[in-house]
């Protein structure tokens, strides 16, 4: 592919992409996102989905992740687990959660994961909290500063009807469905990945501060 071709289906790209950003303004106690994978590094395809690193609550995380995939499953615009590549172009792939005690990557931090946070693109969130997932990885992989000015970074505050369901679920009732979500999430988890063996260098985690599924980091060995 000629880079000029490379550079229109990068646009292209993004053009689909953040026409489809705006349901995370309305999922609770999401609390950023931002772009990754092939969009923050530019090599995309036509083939290519939109990895995105979702900042959670601390303490609702496996809520955060239910009412993402409940929401872009229902708009057709979430990546299957078992999509091949043609069934996988431009979903949004939700394969990393993490809340403010796991801001910081865990390492290996090689040079694939060095470009890649270097060059991540908000979407969505405040920009304080943004920032503070930026300076967890500053030392290692020069994130930040964040650039409000950014075009792709089109949504800052959260929607009324999310606020609303975050203060609704903030309590008792919010705690028992977080618990009532984990053990049926971790269950579905556990059961995939028994059907589905990783692959090279895999970086699965589950838990109550991080939901990460990368079964395969092969790409990886392509930066050195």
């Amino acid at each position: 592919m000629t880079k000029r071709k490379q550079q229109v289906l990068y646009d292209k790209k993004w053009i689909i992409f953040l026409r489809r950003t705006w349901p995370f303004r309305h999922i609770p106690f999401a609390e950023f996102a931002v772009a990754a994978g092939s969009m923050a590094l530019g090599n995309v395809n036509a083939e290519s989905d939109f990895d995105v690193i979702v900042g959670a609550r601390a303490g609702r995380i496996f809520t955060a992740r239910f009412f993402a995939v409940a929401i872009f499953g229902l708009l057709g615009w979430r990546r299957k687990k078992l999509s091949h590549k043609e069934a996988a172009a431009d979903k949004i792939c939700l394969n990393h959660f993490i809340t403010p005690a796991t801001f910081r990557l865990s390492p290996p931090h090689d040079k694939y994961w060095q470009i890649l946070y270097a060059n991540l693109v908000p979407v969505f969130g405040d920009p304080a909290r943004i920032s503070a997932f930026f300076m967890a990885n500053h030392d290692w992989a020069k994130t930040g500063p964040i650039h409000a000015e950014d075009p792709r970074y089109l949504y800052q505050q959260p929607s009324v009807v999310k606020v609303f369901i975050e203060k609704l679920l903030s309590g008792m009732v919010g705690s028992w469905l977080e618990k009532l979500l984990r053990n049926f999430q971790i269950w579905r988890i556990e059961r995939n990945l028994s059907r589905n063996p990783s692959g090279y260098k895999p970086r699965i985690k589950y838990n109550d501060e991080e939901l990460e599924f990368h079964p395969d980091t092969y790409r990886t060995q392509f930066y050195k």
